[in-house]
This record gives structure tokens, sequence and C-alpha cells, in this order.
């Protein structure tokens, strides 16, 4: 084998025993191999079978593949109602999200097996990297190697309606973050049947602990789980546009599947409509100021929820504005909640979202990648995954002002974030800041527009301290602002 300073990575971080059996050792596929390794009664499906055409889509009526012999472990559901707020997630962008259909679509589109393998009969255990020639194993194969073992494939059940996602072990018990829109089937329920398979095959039934539907992030927790093995987190305040990234997750469902691309861009920000946003018109007006808050004023983006089948759940006329990361590495739906990782196998952000080439009343099925992905950067990942485990909610920033786009002003002479009012003793009184004032930086953040200062300010946790950049009468000054709480 290639020694693992071939990879670039420290030799603790490969795995001790490699990819492939060693010479004179009968290959996973042989018989021999099979007896010795074949999973117990419970054991996840034999992903080597093949699946009932994925990339095929059914229209409504038609049967679409036998569902599994063995249903999803029934989860506790008590904290999931309590503590999600409902976690409805809906609307805007296609999610690298649920394929097992939605509620409402009937039984053609019902059960979390839809892109599920069949249950096992027998043979050897899924393989997690499969290495066919030893003379070509490169840097991805060894990522894939360290990845793997702690990334998920989330099945959800609510009646007749499931679907799968992806999720990120956080610890070696059994903590699992993830999107709140995969944990409640895209907003359609707050207690679904959650059922989680780990890369090697071990299934477990779930609980939610805590969502967030202001950043569409969750975590869950798997019963009686042990010895699992948690990611390395990253820092992606460090990543540069051209850094190697890897998606790791379950797109349509396909259990450990492992795409590689670059990071495209940085500091984007994504609108998405949300049932369950708080009311932040009341609060702050983020983004209410102008059309909708990306200064087009007529409510279309390349961006919108659908299952799978380009169809959409229901429509609503709150929003979540979230920073992401872009990337051009493919990612699918079913990839939500899954890792984006660096060329050193560390987690850089939770993937969350793609674009399409589709619209929200669109029957076409346009929802695979077209190369421009997006995930939730690590740093704000890891903020609310550790609130969510510790609280089983997460706060977020207030500003305290109604704001548009700039560059929608009359007579505007530069991009940003306009004021257009302060609330009386809110956060933005508080620095100075004054209706008219046009916000260019956040925490040396540029800001275009006002989805990304209200992107920005949801970031930071409530009481934050960040500081401000604006222009005033063609003067740019400086504030340091102390945050308020969004009210949730």
């Amino acid at each position: 084998p290639i020694p693992p300073a071939a990879y670039g990575l420290p030799p603790q971080q490969v795995p001790a025993q490699p990819p492939f059996p060693a010479a004179g050792q009968p290959h996973p596929h042989d018989p021999a191999y099979a007896q010795q390794s074949a999973p117990q009664p419970q054991a996840a499906p034999a992903y080597g079978q093949p699946h009932a055409a994925p990339h095929v889509v059914p229209v409504p009526g038609e049967s679409f593949g036998a569902a599994a012999s063995e249903p999803p472990a029934a989860a506790t559901t008590a904290q999931s109602q309590k503590k999600s707020g409902a976690g409805k997630i809906v609307g805007l962008l296609v999610a690298a999200a649920l394929v097992g259909g939605a509620a409402g679509l009937g039984t053609a589109y019902a059960g979390s097996t839809l892109w599920a393998p069949t249950a096992s009969t027998g043979g050897s255990s899924p393989q997690v990297v499969t290495v066919n020639n030893t003379d070509s194993v490169n840097a991805t194969t060894a990522i894939a190697t360290k990845v793997l073992p702690s990334v998920v494939t989330i099945n959800v059940a609510s009646g007749n309606s499931g679907g799968t996602g992806s999720g990120v072990i956080l610890s070696k018990d059994g903590y699992v973050l993830t999107n709140t829109h995969v944990v409640t089937l895209d907003g359609a329920t707050g207690s679904a049947t959650i059922s989680v398979t780990t890369s090697d095959g071990h299934v477990y039934a779930a609980s939610v602990v805590g969502t967030d539907p202001t950043y569409d992030l969750a975590v869950i927790k798997l019963k009686d789980a042990s010895g699992l093995t948690p990611i390395q987190w990253g820092d992606s305040s460090k990543i540069n546009v051209g850094d190697q990234t890897v998606a790791v997750g379950a797109p349509l469902g396909l259990s450990n599947t492992v795409t590689t691309g670059i990071v495209s861009a940085l500091n984007r920000s994504i609108e998405i409509a949300s049932s369950a946003a708080p009311d932040s018109s009341s609060q702050d007006g983020s983004g209410n100021g102008n059309g909708d808050g990306n200064g087009n004023g007529n409510g279309s983006s390349p961006f919108y929820f659908d299952f799978g089948q380009g169809q959409t759940q229901q429509q609503t006329t709150d929003t979540i504005k979230i920073a992401v990361i872009q990337t051009d590495a493919a990612i699918n739906p079913g990839n939500s909640g899954g890792a984006l990782v660096d060329g050193d196998g560390k987690l850089i952000g939770i993937n969350v979202a793609i674009a399409s080439t589709g619209s929200t009343s669109s029957s076409s099925g346009q929802s695979g990648s077209i190369g421009v992905g997006f995930s939730i950067p690590s740093d704000i990942a890891k903020r609310i995954a550790d609130d969510l485990v510790a609280d089983g909610k997460a706060t977020h920033g207030l500003l305290g002002a109604t704001v548009s786009d700039a560059a929608s002003q009359q007579n505007a002479t530069t991009t940003g974030a306009y004021i257009a009012s302060v609330t009386s003793g809110g956060a933005a009184a508080a620095a100075g800041l004054q209706k008219g004032d046009v916000v260019t930086q956040f925490n040396g953040v540029p800001i275009s527009d006002a989805v990304d200062l209200t992107a920005q300010v949801r970031a930071l946790a409530g009481g934050a301290k960040a500081s401000v950049t604006y222009v005033r009468d063609g003067q740019t000054h400086t504030a340091q602002v102390t945050l308020g709480t969004l009210q949730q």
C-alpha cells in the first residue's frame, strides 16, 4: 500500500487496515470472505445490489420498486414535537433533500424505502471503500476511507410519506448532525419515524434532539449506539476558492457515495421560504424592505425545494437567509445533511441545497446537480450543533433594522444592505446606525445585498459582538454592535 504520507494526511488519520485485502487473503466478494463476515439479521441492506433504476422518476400512479422487507425501527418522537417548532422548511431551494416523496403526493411515492436498497438476505456486508487496483490509489480514495465511517444515511417516514437524507456523526455515542428539512420531511411533520444506517451497515432507531429552522440544521441521537467514528471538524474560515472538496452522502438513497470538486465561491447567501421561519418582520425586518430581498422585486429564484420529482409541497411567505459555501462537487437530492470535506478529510460544510434550472411551478424534474451546490460552513454548523446538543435549541443574532438592497435605491452609488429603518432600542440604534446608511461589510465579510447581511447576522448567536462597516453621505465608517436575540 502507498504510505499515508503520500496522501498528504498524517498517519493516524488513515485507517490502520488498508481498504483492500492483503495478499493471499480472500477478496470481500469471495464466498469464503462472505462466510466470515456475514451480517447479523438486523444488518443494513446489501449496497452492492443494483437499485430499481434510480435515475428513473416515476409518474403519479406508477409503482416504483418493492418495499424493503424490514420497516424502519421505531423512534422516540416526543422531543421532536417539543423542540423542533414543527421544523417546517419548504420552498425556494432544490434541497439536496428527500427523495422518497412528501405528504400529499399519494401512495405512488409512499414509504422511506423508495430509493433505498432492498433488505439484505446474506452475503458480504457493505464495503465502505472498494479498491480493485492498488497501483492507482489516489488522495480521494484516502479521503473517502477516512470520512465514510463518519457519514450516515437517514431514512424518515411519517404515514404514507418518507424519504432519505444524510448526516454526519458528532460523537461515539450517536449524536448526528443533519438538516431540519431532512428530519421533518420538508416540513410535513414534526414527529417522523427516523432510522439511521451507518456506512458499515448497522441500523439504528433515532430521535430528534433539537432542530434549528433558522439555519436548517438539526441534531438527532441514535439509540444504543457506541463506538462510532465522529467526523473531524475543519475550519471553514480558512478555506480558499479553488480548494479541493469532497461531498459524501446518500444521493438518491445511494449510501456511501463520494463526489469531488472545488470550492467555487465563498461568502454566498441564499434565501429559503420556510413555514417555520421566525416572524422577523416585527423584530428585524431584514430583507423585507424591497421585493424578495434579492433586489429583483418579483420573488423569482433559481433555488427551490422539491422532492426529487420536480414538485413542491406548499408555498410560504416567510423566509430564512443562510450563508453558504458554493461548490461544484456533485450534490443531488439525498445529499442533504451530508459532509463537505477538504483535502485533509475535515468537515468544512453541511450540504444543504443545490441550484436548479427548473422553477417551483415546473414538473420537469430538473432537480439534479448542475454543478452549483451549497453547504453551510462548518464554523456556523458547529456552533449551532453544540447548542442543539446542550439545550435542544440555538440562538441567532438580531440587528434591529429593516434592510433592503442598496443597488435598488434611487441614485445608488454602491452595493450593500440599505437601512430603511432602525428599531428604537435595538442593536443597530445602540451602535449609531441610521436610516439611509448602507452596510458594506459585517465582521469583515463583504455585504452585497439585504440577504447577505441577514444571513451573517443570523449566523451569530444572540448577544454576540460584531463590527459593521457602512457608508453614510459618501463616507465610510465602522461601528461595533452587540446583537440582540431573534425570538423563535
